[in-house]
């Protein structure tokens, strides 16, 4: 008898179903108690991945209720890669529609941003221009450039204050989170990515840099959503967090 390939993944993926039948070893003998040890350590490998990917999660909701919510997790999205790093790319969705969370409306937008983390921390090198080939460039020249960004960077925009969630969950001594929106740059300058939060109009300014827009451009569209934007400000955080890999025209 062959046991059909969907019905043994959802029961491999849900505790509560009944085994496949059909089920036997290399020697034709039933093997359901082997399929439960089988079905327990994929269960407790998919849920320590998912514990590893967002750690802030866990920690807001709790060891136990994360447990179950990863349960439900990985029933409804079971993993598409043999790649861990992967697994896991539909959680902020999950966490807006899974009903014992979908009220706490700022958790999809923090495992947004530990899910750049780890995106970035797994995205491809790239080398830097320095900052004296872009001092070098005369104003004329700046405003017609193009930039091109490091693979790791990701923007994070968010009508809740999520940097600093995280901060106070990751990081001793940090400041209780206030609430306000917060748009966070996540680059990776060097081993390790790490967060940071960009000033007013910083978002709609590196947003455009990323859709291939002109300096000059991209400052008129901060501009336009932020009276405050400063290009200074926002240039010395791409220069610091090591984002520009490439300027022309």
């Amino acid at each position: 008898m062959t046991v059909d390939q969907t019905t043994f993944r959802e029961a491999l993926l849900d505790p509560e179903a009944a085994r496949p039948n059909g089920l036997r070893d290399g020697e034709g003998r039933p093997a359901g108690r082997r399929f439960d040890v089988y079905r327990n350590n994929v269960a407790v490998s998919l849920t320590e991945a998912l514990e590893v990917g967002f750690p802030v999660i866990r920690k807001l909701v709790g060891q136990e209720n994360f447990k179950l919510l990863a349960s439900a997790y990985l029933r409804r999205h079971p993993p598409r890669s043999p790649l861990m790093m992967h697994f896991g790319a539909d959680m902020a969705s999950f966490l807006a529609d899974f009903k014992p969370t979908r009220k706490t409306g700022y958790l999809p937008d923090v495992a947004r941003l530990e899910l750049a983390i780890r995106e970035s921390y797994h995205a491809a090198d790239a080398d830097p221009i320095s900052p004296a080939e872009l001092e070098a460039l005369p104003p004329d020249a700046l405003v017609r450039a193009r930039v091109l960004l490091a693979p790791s960077l990701r923007l994070v925009r968010s009508s809740w204050p999520i940097l600093s969630i995280w901060r106070f969950n990751v990081e001793d001594g940090a400041k209780s989170p206030e609430m306000a929106a917060e748009d966070v740059l996540v680059a990776r300058p060097d081993l390790d990515p790490f967060p940071r939060l960009l000033p007013s109009g910083g978002a709609e300014f590196v947003s455009a840099l990323l859709t291939g827009a002109t300096f000059g451009d991209a400052m008129d569209k901060a501009s336009d959503a932020s009276q405050g934007f400063e290009l200074p400000v926002v240039l010395t955080l791409l220069v610091e967090m090591k984002t520009l890999i490439e300027i022309g025209g």
